[in-house]
């Protein structure tokens, strides 16, 4: 039996699952209560685990991210300790392309704005001319799993797909009819919108930044004046949200949409104000169906490791060498 600790929450069924496969499950009101003792623990985004987290728990043997991005984790601390690094790569996918997708065309008809007058008692129809996706450059800033999915969507709206992604096969860019480029500048002066789907990474901090929202183009494939848009329901820090703001205010950029932020919760960015920006509070994995498969695929990837097994979407492959 194993002791496992949850500090973000998890879904009831994927706490019964693990409970009854005789393990202990201990569910966390905050990292704080975090102490030595526990053989693993079940991690979301709140929860960081730092080198000084992970040296405070020496009894870990897994750290579970349920859930996609691994920047709350100090993999190589984890790494050094022995202690192996795991998350749930698919069980939200659909539900961050359906969010992608959302806020392509909330962005592209000025949706936010709309409800906002509306609700103000302004009726706006004549400064609300958008403008349709159909015949537009939409460029991926990583074209994983979810960039995919939204292309796969964005391709049944007849918009035309760019990519850059240095570590993707040229075969599966050609699969799915998207022009993959070598250089990521190239994706911004090809494209009227922009999706990144990205890691965080010391190459992908700031990379959409003042510099390459310049180059993007506001007169789409088609030749019809459609501004340029922005949307990122990937990690927070590959945006920057300063320059994001300034190229708003001074027409660089049409519009801005963002689900994660360098720092989170976010509400006092000067960027929230702007009237072109809309946003959501991280929420690209908050449906039941998403929260369901991840805590089933976590449940059993729980089981199977204390049952002897190697995680199979293990990050840290290195520890069990």
């Amino acid at each position: 039996m194993a002791k496992i600790a949850v500090t973000d929450g998890m879904a009831e069924d994927a706490v019964l699952m693990l409970r009854e496969a005789g393990h202990e499950v201990h569910l966390l009101r905050s990292q704080e209560e975090l102490v030595d003792g526990f053989d693993a623990v079940v991690i979301r985004s709140a929860t960081k685990m730092t080198a000084d987290a992970i040296a405070s728990t020496p009894s870990l043997r897994l750290i579970g991210r349920a859930g996609v991005g691994i920047d709350n984790i100090d993999v190589d601390a984890a790494t050094s300790a022995g202690i192996l690094v795991c998350n749930t790569p698919s069980s939200s996918t659909q539900s961050v392309v359906e969010l992608t997708i959302g806020h392509l065309l909330a962005s592209a008809r000025y949706i936010p704005t709309a409800d906002r007058d509306l609700r103000s008692g302004e009726w706006t129809k004549k400064s609300l001319k958008g403008s349709e996706l159909f015949g537009k450059n939409i460029g991926f800033i990583g074209f994983g799993r979810i960039a995919q999915g939204v292309g796969h969507v964005a391709k049944s709206l007849g918009m035309n797909l760019h990519a850059y992604d240095p570590y993707l096969p040229i075969e599966i860019a050609l699969e799915q009819q998207c022009v993959l480029h070598e250089d990521v500048e190239d994706v911004f002066r090809n494209c009227t919108h922009i999706a990144v789907h990205c890691n965080l990474t010391e190459e992908t901090h700031h990379l959409v930044n003042s510099h390459t929202l310049s180059l993007m183009p506001s007169i789409g494939a088609d030749g019809i004046e459609c501004g340029n848009h922005l949307v990122s329901c990937a990690r927070g820090g590959i945006v920057n949200e300063d320059h994001v703001l300034e190229a708003l205010v001074n027409g660089t950029l049409r519009s801005c949409a963002l689900d994660v932020f360098e720092s989170e919760p976010q509400t006092t960015h000067l960027l929230l104000q702007h009237p072109n920006f809309h946003g959501t509070p991280h929420i690209g994995a908050a449906t039941f169906e998403a929260q369901a498969r991840i805590g089933f695929e976590m449940a059993n990837l729980l089981i199977d490791f204390f049952n002897g097994d190697t995680p199979k979407s293990l990050i840290n492959r290195s520890v069990i060498k």
